[in-house]
């Protein structure tokens, strides 16, 4: 059994349904991410550009690093968003808010994983996890490693767990042989628009690109300031996040429940209580 298939068969002792191994070696996807940057489409999330540099070249986050290792653990719990307000509910939640912290519960993983590698693949490894916080380009990285392709809805869709995964990578210093790396599989969405027509706010603006600028999600998490008028228009109805590009995806019609408890909604550990301390601080 070689590095990779060890390093996976642990991934999946860990719970990740999805894993892929690939070079670390700059993304073509990094030449649309900086023009996505000059368009504007980040809105506020200056962060974004902040860690453009880094996002194009994974050296200058690790030294030495030669490959990255994608790992991806479903989410889905078959509940849709709570109802809007006018029926009753607090408000739409996001599926993926609707349970405890991922960065945790896939970050705790991947540290296992991590210590695993070093441990049992290579004493004098070096390592780096991420998940979601990172310069990395995860989605770009996790499609190039096999886990899935980029919709046009910009998530990342595999043929049998759909989009509601979460993503984590692990940059190393690990040289793996050719043979190890996996490869990537062919954009599946066809001709296919459900996701752009469904966006009610015409955020989807053309097959993968996306203007956070008009998304729910960006506006009822990301965006620092008080909604305009055009701007509470948009959300309205929806309290944290917005699952609908990925409920009319057709890859999402009979995907699997998720059998990690975590994940199970829980109203007293959603992300919607920090929200709300958000907006009690702006409205003071």
């Amino acid at each position: 059994m070689n590095a990779a298939q060890k390093i996976k068969e642990k991934a999946e002792a860990l719970g990740f349904e999805l894993f892929g191994v690939t070079r670390a070696t700059p993304v073509p996807d990094h030449d649309f991410f900086v023009w996505w940057l000059n368009q504007g489409f980040a809105g506020t999330m200056a962060y974004l550009k902040k860690g453009e540099e880094r996002r194009g070249n994974p050296e200058i986050i690790l030294p030495g690093v030669r490959s990255i290792i994608c790992c991806g653990l479903n989410y889905y719990s078959g509940k849709s968003p709570q109802p809007p307000f006018e029926k009753g509910g607090r408000g739409g939640i996001s599926v993926y808010a609707q349970g405890e912290d991922y960065h945790r519960v896939v970050g705790e993983r991947l540290k296992s994983l991590e210590e695993f590698i070093k441990s049992e693949i290579d004493l004098g490894a070096k390592t780096k996890s991420y998940v979601d916080t990172g310069p990395v380009l995860e989605r770009s990285y996790a499609a190039r490693a096999g886990l899935g392709w980029i919709g046009k809805n910009t998530m990342l869709i595999n043929n049998g767990l759909g989009s509601f995964v979460f993503l984590g990578e692990i940059l190393t210093t690990i040289e793996l042989e050719e043979s190890e790396y996996d490869r990537p599989v062919l954009d599946q969405c066809g001709t296919c628009t459900k996701c752009l027509d469904a966006c009610p706010t015409q955020a989807l603006v053309e097959p993968g690109v996306l203007d956070s600028n008009k998304c729910i999600s960006y506006l009822t998490i990301e965006y620092r300031g008080e909604l305009s008028l055009d701007q509470e228009k948009m959300v309205e109805g929806h309290l944290f996040g917005c699952d609908i590009c990925q409920e009319v995806c057709p890859y999402n019609d009979r995907i699997p429940i998720t059998l990690l408890q975590e994940f199970q909604p829980s109203i007293t550990k959603n992300a919607v209580d920090s929200r709300w301390r958000r907006t009690t601080r702006r409205s003071s």
